[in-house]
């Protein structure tokens, strides 16, 4: 809180000097004074200084050269100079040595209580991001891969590769599956934002009452639970990249706020009315139809158009059918480093089988299938025999071979779990698109989940 900050006053006039002392303290900061440069430059010392304010001309040092101590500090505290000599090159130095704002003599008070705060909370805001720092950076060469060289990847690569270095907001569209976090993450990677953060958001996969505080922020207080500050995803990306996956899913009171962040290019935390400002870019993602939805009132059409600036299409697996056995010896790899076992032969035979089916859950599906085949192959090539289908079931032969052996209910399980299997995978995890999908409702499909074990 603005009223526990400790604040350094440098100012060598005795009257302005109690003044701002007792205004400050009134206002609940703590302060401390000091009447000439040579005391204030001790005093820029203490580490729990947050901000100072300091006058132009003092004797011993000018406010210019405390400021230019404060800043060769590691974490230096806000800085607003004071000044009855107001001239540009006064103004244009401090602002360029990183003061954040220059106050002209007399003060006028409330001006100087509002700059403070001002100063104060971009201060902790630009320690609290700095304490985020966890994620590398990311450059063109350490993009993730997209593996694939059909006609219809490589007109995706040159999309990429025309778009990446925009700044334009970006709708990345395809079914389920199909990779639209890497073609985000390859815009990212290839921009010049490149070097700085990629937020992402699953907009499905947060329950709405949460969702706003994800993407927004709160501040301490702001609803029950909420113990202490924290700053949203919007903030944290802030200079980098903003990946918002299902959009789609939002509700109309979170696509309302979007829409305001991405007219305004700014924020507001929940519980605050300190107005943060944005250098992100947005790239949104869905497997959503939405122009039916802004038809149908689900989706807001001034937001649709916001987002759908510049339109991405991921290819689904099916129509790139000759970029199988490539992607399929891929996620073998993959599969093989994360388990730490040798990577399997992938047999010609296996590869016309999966070359042959149609994947309705597209590389996703693929990888399942795959690291089910690794499984029941024990280290060993992987064959056809391997390649189980989604369903569990290649004909009508083979489910009928599954009730004579196994029985009715059995059989009817099996079906069952890979249907579940099948939509949850179409519909990333989200149970309640799930259960849509399955024209069943959410309660019955948690019921099966528990009665499965799929929990």
């Amino acid at each position: 809180m603005t009223a526990k900050a400790l604040v350094l006053v440098a100012e060598d006039e005795p009257r302005a000097r109690e003044a701002l002392r007792a205004l400050l303290e009134d206002e609940g900061y703590r302060v401390l004074c000091a009447a000439t440069g040579t005391e204030a430059s001790r005093l820029i010392a203490d580490p729990a200084l947050e901000a100072a304010l300091l006058d132009v001309r003092m004797p011993g040092k000018d406010g210019i050269a405390i400021l230019r101590e404060i800043k060769k500090q590691p974490d230096p505290p806000a800085v607003l100079v004071m000044t009855a000599y107001g001239t540009s090159a006064v103004a244009i130095e401090a602002m360029t040595l990183g003061a954040f704002d220059y106050l002209n003599k007399p003060i006028n008070f409330s001006e100087l209580l509002i700059q403070l705060e001002r100063a104060i909370e971009n201060r902790r805001r630009v320690r609290e991001l700095e304490a985020y720092r966890t994620e590398e950076s990311c450059a063109p060469d350490s993009a993730p891969e997209m593996v694939g060289d059909s006609p219809a990847m490589q007109r995706l690569y040159k999309l990429i590769g025309q778009v990446a270095p925009t700044d334009s907001t970006v709708l990345i569209r395809g079914e389920s599956g199909t990779g639209k976090e890497l073609i985000a993450a390859a815009l990212h990677c290839h921009s010049t934002r490149g070097h700085r953060r990629l937020a992402i958001v699953n907009c499905a996969s947060i329950p709405e009452n949460l969702l706003e505080a994800e993407l927004f922020g709160h501040e301490r207080g702001a609803f029950t639970g909420a113990t202490q500050r924290r700053i949203g995803k919007f903030e944290y990306a802030n200079g980098g990249t903003i990946f918002l996956d299902e959009v789609g899913e939002l509700a109309p009171s979170t696509q309302a706020k979007l829409l305001r962040v991405v007219q305004e290019r700014s924020i507001e935390r929940l519980g605050s009315n300190l107005t943060i400002p944005l250098d992100v870019r947005i790239l949104a993602a869905t497997n959503r139809d939405l122009e039916a939805a802004v038809k149908s009132g689900a989706m807001r059409e001034d937001l649709y158009y916001r987002l759908n600036v510049v339109t991405v299409v991921a290819p689904p697996l099916r129509e790139r059918r000759e970029d199988i056995p490539a992607l399929a010896r891929h996620l073998l790899a993959r599969c093989a480093a994360r388990w730490k076992v040798s990577v399997p032969a992938l047999l010609p035979e296996a590869c016309e089988s999966l070359h042959a089916r149609d994947w309705p859950g597209n590389v996703r599906e693929l990888e399942h299938c795959l690291e089910h085949a690794m499984i029941l192959g024990r280290g060993g090539p992987i064959g056809k025999e391997h390649i189980g289908v989604s369903d569990g079931f290649e004909s009508a032969g083979a489910f009928d071979s599954v009730l004579l052996e196994e029985g009715l209910h059995e059989a009817v399980a099996k079906l069952e779990r890979s249907m579940i299997r099948r939509a949850l995978d179409q519909t990333g995890g989200n149970r309640t698109r799930a259960a849509e999908v399955l024209k069943i409702n959410r309660r019955l499909l948690y019921d099966k989940l528990r009665e499965l074990d799929m929990e």
